[in-house]
């Protein structure tokens, strides 16, 4: 038989039936509101088993005929439950429970009809926007935009005939503007009588705001938000008072079947009854960020505030004020900082969880509005929407306060003694006189080190593949490279690559071929192409005296160079770059673009083209601009910045590099890079929420030719089509479903994920010797791994034939086993590296005193340590040159060290 469909408008419900009077004297007053979020009694569904919680009827179907619920997509218990108690406290006569907050207006805009016209606000919700430009261009209807906080601005729009909808917020969505809703509706009502009156109360939830009791004809929410409170669910909820329009409603959602399911319908339920505690607690921490913000001088946008326009409108349709606020800046940029440094407060879109919310929602939640739309409608670019949890308030002050400092836009007045806000023009002179006081080169002076150090990278899946348009997954390593720039300050540059043919050279810095380079300006991108004269002229001056035995060390000094002259033509620095790495050269891990990147970044830093984090004097170490994940954090223009010039370096080194090792060497994690030219997206893209994995890197030691190699593959896939092109499709969906292991890690679980990923490596290594890549070297440390007890999965990584192995090490493996593996593999002439995948890019040493490690200082063999003496303090400077450290570390000490050397900044 066929689901029936329920359009039977049941009585209206507002209140919980009440017990009789305890005297004749004594009446009992109605519930309030808070109450009746609790209680979640239906008078006609009693449970048979008198439940304290409404049960989860999890059922597609029910057995019967004719009776009340037969398809669950036509009707089903628990639902019928959460959409009578939404409308006990929204004021309705009927409520409709759908799949999300944009499903439930997607069935109201399907009252519709092509030729109808719709009014909407200026400032909606960046869904709401794209679904109302979707019918507009689709469908015939037509949507006029307009400021709906004056309804004088919306009668000129209102046709008797030919409006059909008006669409409204209070408050919207972010700039919370209020409308009147009572006297829109009124208004609507006189001039166009079957013209229909939409609210969508997101922003409010029925707690605060319930718009049927203003002449609204239907109401809907995102239940995502406050009705749910703890975004476990995605939900949306529509209510009103005509019959008419629930016939509608109900034939809509039972037709396309985007009703809520059971489970949801269960959480909803849950959540609705914590809504009214959770949301006076939020209004009220709303409340003081909104004046802390407005003391400081910032434009603050909150019905709370006293100056808010509308507030008195706001103030006769609403119980409170809601706990989303949003601030501007006067600067994007700006703006960038403050979402970035915070730490308390999340980074996401969205609203109304129990959890505190920050986002820009011009990059963000309104990113599919036109910049030009936006601009029209008065939506600032640099707008900062807040939206407040259930957190301790003063943990909320502390950590936007904190936020505020670390970019720049407040700082301590003495003579006030309090934070004020930094007048918008003097923010950049602010960050340029730090800069001058950091790393300043005035006429090749430099005044102190710097320190920097990044990852090399394994391809984990998809090597050789990759060439043919399979998809390769790469990762971090953390085997790094460090670069150290010291200052000389006599007119000389010099370089020791420790790794690279132990190389070291000096340069008179007059002498560099600065007349064949066109100079950079500071803002100035280096073009596609290399400077091909530059290059000549590096190999013909500075280079010409190295013979063809030292090819490496006088591509990575060509590259060195060509980045210097380029950088630097203004500042021309003194210094000494000085590179070491515990990562091995030529091994296929990267090594290159860890020291391209370490090269670039040094470079960038002494001709002040990137920027660090600044701590303002009231401000202790431990506040340096920290990221969401609690580590000191590189902003994410110079990251980019470093990247752009490692891949220059990268071209130096090896012609036309795809860009992949470089990107990890920046970004760090693990991310995903698709050629371009097969029919299909290209590119690279990162892989988030990958965890990090413990590998046995181990090098064989075996000179490879990739060029050879990847031209064996190539050749065999002319020969054998059919045989090959089996192989890549085994390959792409082993990276496919690696991809998607690796993404869900959390969810999958670290078991499931390691016993997957070691099949996978398995499978992987297999196709890879069927197309001829491997080399008996790698087959012996495959074997030597899989071997019991070990029972480790292996696979060549790179271009194979030689170079590096890599093996999966599981969280159980023991250190008496990891010990034993390790002497085997050594004693077979093999250089084993244990090792974690997917941490952190980029680093540089943090160069504020107050974060170096005064206690690092070598201790010599034989040496006692001196008491301390109180009344002698320590003046030395903890930036003493760590130089002569640096170049005596042995391999197995230098990360220990230098990591211990105090703060680093990470991407």
């Amino acid at each position: 038989m066929s689901p029936t469909i329920d359009t039977k408008t049941p009585a209206v419900h507002h209140d919980l039936p009440t017990p009789d009077p305890e005297s004749p004297t004594r009446t009992r007053q109605p519930y309030k509101l808070s109450t009746l979020c609790v209680a979640v009694e239906n008078p006609s569904m009693k449970d048979q088993y008198g439940s304290s919680s409404v049960p989860i009827y999890q059922s597609a179907t029910f057995k019967g005929v004719g009776n009340e619920y037969d398809y669950s997509r036509s009707g089903n218990p628990t639902r019928s439950h959460l959409e009578h108690h939404i409308a006990k406290i929204s004021s309705a006569a009927r409520a409709f429970a759908v799949s999300s907050g944009m499903a439930a207006l997607d069935v109201i805009l399907r009252l519709l009809r092509p030729g109808d016209e719709i009014i909407a606000g200026d400032d909606l919700y960046g869904g709401t926007n794209r679904l109302l430009t979707f019918i507009r261009t689709h469908v015939g209807v037509t949507v006029h935009h307009v400021d709906t906080t004056d309804p004088n601005a919306v009668i000129p729009f209102i046709h008797p005939t030919k409006t059909a909808m008006v669409l409204l917020e209070s408050p919207t969505n972010p700039l919370l503007k209020i409308a009147d809703l009572a006297l829109i509706s009124k208004e609507v009502k006189e001039r166009a009588p079957n013209a229909i009156v939409v609210v969508d109360n997101t922003m409010m939830s029925p707690y605060l705001q319930r718009p049927l009791e203003h002449g609204a004809d239907i109401v809907y929410d995102s239940a995502t938000k406050y009705l749910s409170g703890h975004h476990d669910l995605m939900a949306g909820m529509i209510t009103c008072n005509r019959d008419d329009l629930a016939k509608q409603i109900a034939f809509t959602i039972n037709s396309v079947g985007n009703a809520l399911t059971p489970i949801d319908c269960f959480l909803l339920l849950r959540g609705v009854k914590t809504m009214a505690v959770r949301m006076d607690r939020q209004q009220a921490t709303s409340q003081l960020v909104a004046t802390y913000l407005h003391s400081l001088g910032f434009k603050v946008h909150y019905p709370g505030l006293p100056d808010h326009p509308g507030r008195e409108i706001h103030q006769r349709i609403s119980d409170g004020n809601g706990a989303v606020l949003s601030f501007e800046t006067g600067d994007k940029e700006l703006s960038e900082k403050i979402v970035g440094s915070t730490r308390l407060w999340g980074i996401s879109v969205s609203f109304g969880c129990v959890n505190s919310l920050i986002s820009m929602p011009c990059v963000m939640s309104h990113a599919s509005i036109d910049p030009a739309i936006r601009a029209a409608r008065g939506l600032p670019e640099d707008l900062i929407r807040l939206c407040v949890g259930i957190e301790d308030s003063s943990d909320l002050l502390d950590d936007l306060e904190h936020a505020l400092v670390d970019a720049g836009d407040i700082a301590l007045s003495a003579q006030q003694n309090k934070y004020v806000r930094v007048p918008p023009g003097h923010v950049a002179l602010n960050k340029a006189v730090e800069q001058l006081a950091i790393g300043s080169s005035n006429s090749r002076g430099v005044e102190h080190e710097w320190f920097v150090s990044a990852p090399g990278k394994v391809i984990l899946f998809g090597e050789h593949a990759v060439v043919h348009g399979v998809t390769a997954i790469a990762a971090s390593v953390d085997l790094r490279c460090y670069g150290l720039t010291t200052p000389r300050n006599d007119g000389k540059l010099s370089a020791h690559f420790n790794d690279i043919n132990d190389f070291q050279a000096e340069w008179d810095i007059e002498s560099l071929p600065w007349g064949a380079s066109a100079p950079l300006g500071h803002h100035e991108r280096h073009p596609e192409d290399l400077d091909q004269q530059l290059i000549e002229a590096i190999h013909a001056g500075p280079l010409r005296e190295l013979g063809p035995d030292k090819d490496q060390a006088r591509n990575a000094a060509l590259a060195f160079l060509y980045m210097y002259i380029k950088l630097t033509n203004a500042e021309r620095p003194s210094v000494h770059f000085d590179v070491r790495a515990t990562l091995p050269v030529g091994a296929g891990l990267g090594s290159s673009a860890s020291f391209s990147t370490c090269a670039a970044t040094a470079l960038l830093l002494l001709s002040h083209r990137v920027t660090l984090p600044s701590i303002p004097p009231p401000i202790s170490a431990e506040h340096l601009h920290l990221s969401h994940h609690g580590r000191h954090a590189l902003e994410k223009h110079n990251a980019e910045e470093a990247n752009r010039w490692a891949f220059i370096a990268e071209k130096i080194l090896h012609g036309n590099p795809s860009g992949v090792d470089n990107s990890v060497a920046v970004f760090g994690g693990a991310l995903t890079y698709n050629r371009p030219g097969f029919g299909k997206p290209s590119g690279m893209e990162s892989i988030q929420g990958f965890g990090s994995l413990r590998f046995l890197l181990t090098n064989s030691k075996v000179p490879r030719d990739t060029k050879k190699l990847v031209a064996g593959v190539g050749l065999m896939k002319q020969e054998q089509p059919e045989v090959v092109g089996s192989i890549l499709d085994s390959i792409e969906n082993i990276s496919a479903q690696a991809k998607r292991s690796l993404a869900d890690s959390t969810e999958f679980g670290r078991e499931n994920l390691l016993r997957d990923l070691s099949v996978m490596i398995s499978e992987n290594h297999k196709h890879l010797v069927s197309l001829g890549v491997s080399h008996p070297s790698l087959e012996i440390i495959r074997e030597k791994t899989a071997a019991p007890p070990y029972n480790l999965s292996t696979k060549l990584t790179g271009a194979g034939g030689g170079g590096c192995a890599v093996t999966l090490i599981p969280d159980d493996f023991s250190d008496t086993s990891m010990k034993d593996l390790l002497s085997e593999l050594t004693e077979c002439g093999f250089d084993p590296y244990l090792t974690s995948v997917g941490g952190s890019g980029l680093g540089i040493l943090s160069p504020y005193p107050e974060h170096r490690n005064t206690s690092a200082k070598d201790i010599h063999p034989g040496q006692v340590t001196p008491p301390e003496t109180p009344d002698e303090p320590n003046t030395s400077d903890p930036r003493d040159s760590i130089k002569a450290s640096f170049e005596t570390k042995s391999l197995l000490e230098l990360t220990g060290w230098a990591q211990n050397l105090g703060k680093w900044l990470y991407v």
